[in-house]
């Protein structure tokens, strides 16, 4: 081999080991791409809803991977705490449309002045259906943005119905009242055979407080004041008592005395009285649509659109659902809001709609939705759904259904089991 042959073979060598030593130390030609691992916390919503939109996500964000961690309802809120505490918790994380007034420190909220994410709340508010507003932002800051709005809504037994010679669901709580005292069956010793409506008690019936909730809000209670200082929902509008009057009429259907008797506390829990055909009518979300056709595949039902006072010039429905936020304690709040925005899209919505059968919390596709045999009632009245501002909704559905079950079972009058829970709830307002 020639002396020339050898100093090329040299310095080809040379220079190779000058290009690895580059790679190694400095990560390549350009700035090193590092990983980013985003951890997903969720109650409800199963790995499968998300996966599509995580792999549409990649493919313009390929150093960003995502993982979705599963919880049961029963242990999510304390796992995400004690996780949040101990500086382990997720970057994103599911909470519960009441929850920001109680965990908004551990939420990072969306950068109004951030160039690349470029996403204010001019946008929110023409993106989203104006409940998500109420419960998600404050202050102008956006703290989650809503895949999905559920609403209370009306289930009805079309076969029990029919018998009754009811044609249609009804439309007012007068038409619900009148509908309860044909549906319900009573024998010759007072006990209920058949229930009208599952609709009087607390804690056997499924989401007894949010209906409450509802009947107080389509009178036009003001369930705090306007500084959030205080509870008022016992207080009059003009000289009416109408907070106290929607507490009197829900416990009603629990009063043997009164003509809309037509459940007890000896009742089956609401789902289960349902689907064995024990009551022709009960009130809940679309997620139980699914639930009741799994236990009862032969039941003849349907949803109707939630009753309303008569003559009511503005529909009123109450809105119960979760929406994904981001740590802040997170050390990628900018990759979790991009993936968040994303996610909340047009294009991530669809997809995660069209795998978890919810109704659209995105205005632009609540149209699609309301020809949905399953889904357009509740697509309607994520429209007209309102909410309202908890401190610690865990404590105050407690109360609700502690001043429910005083007037029910004659430990108080409604005009005194409504202000008792009226101050229960500013002593927690007041602790903040």
């Amino acid at each position: 081999m020639t002396t020339n042959k050898l100093y090329i073979i040299a310095g080809v060598l040379i220079v190779a080991v000058f290009v690895l030593l580059f790679f190694l130390v400095f990560g390549g030609f350009g700035t090193k791409v590092e990983r980013v691992e985003l951890e997903f916390w969720g109650v409800f919503d199963e790995p499968g809803f998300f996966s599509e939109t995580v792999r549409t996500f990649r493919q313009t964000n390929p150093d960003v991977n995502v993982r979705y961690i599963y919880f049961s309802f029963e242990e999510y809120e304390k796992a995400v705490i004690d996780a949040l505490a101990s500086g382990r918790g997720p970057d994103i994380w599911l909470i519960q449309s009441t929850w920001l007034p109680k965990h908004k420190d551990k939420l990072a909220s969306l950068p109004q002045d951030d160039k690349d994410l470029n996403y204010k709340l001019v946008n929110f508010r023409q993106d989203f259906v104006d409940v998500a507003e109420v419960d998600l932002v404050d202050a102008g800051q956006i703290y989650a943005l809503p895949l999905y709005v559920d609403t209370l809504a009306l289930y009805y037994n079309k076969s029990l119905f029919n018998s009754a010679g009811i044609a249609k669901p009804p439309q007012t709580w007068d038409e619900f009242n009148e509908a309860v005292n044909l549906l319900t069956k009573i024998d010759k010793k007072g006990n209920i055979e058949t229930s009208g409506a599952a609709i009087g008690t607390a804690r056997n019936i499924n989401r007894s407080t949010d209906l409450l909730m509802l009947l107080m809000l389509q009178s036009g209670v003001q369930m705090v004041d306007r500084t959030r200082n205080e509870a008022s929902f016992a207080n009059p509008i003009g000289f009416q008592q109408v907070g106290e009057t929607a507490l009197e009429y829900y416990a009603d259907f629990a009063n043997p005395l009164k003509s809309v008797y037509a459940w007890n506390d000896n009742q089956f829990y609401s789902i289960d009285a349902f689907v064995t055909g024990r009551t022709a009518m009960f009130f809940n979300y679309s997620h139980h649509i699914p639930t009741i056709r799994s236990k009862a595949p032969r039941l003849n039902f349907g949803v109707a659109l939630m009753p309303q006072p008569k003559d009511a010039s503005v529909r009123v429905d109450y809105a119960n659902y979760f929406a994904p936020a981001v740590s802040a304690a997170s050390k990628n709040q900018k990759a979790a809001w991009q993936f968040l925005l994303h996610l909340s899209s047009r294009e991530g919505a669809l997809s995660y709609l069209r795998e978890s059968s919810r109704p659209s919390a995105r205005r632009d596709l609540i149209d699609f939705q309301k020809t949905d045999p399953d889904l357009g009632v509740y697509a309607r009245q994520a429209l007209t759904a309102r909410s309202w501002y908890q401190v610690d909704p865990q404590a105050i559905e407690k109360i609700f259904a502690d001043m429910i079950e005083d007037v029910v079972f004659r430990r108080a009058t409604p005009f005194e089991a409504i202000r008792t829970a009226e101050d229960k709830v500013t002593v927690l307002m007041q602790k903040r």
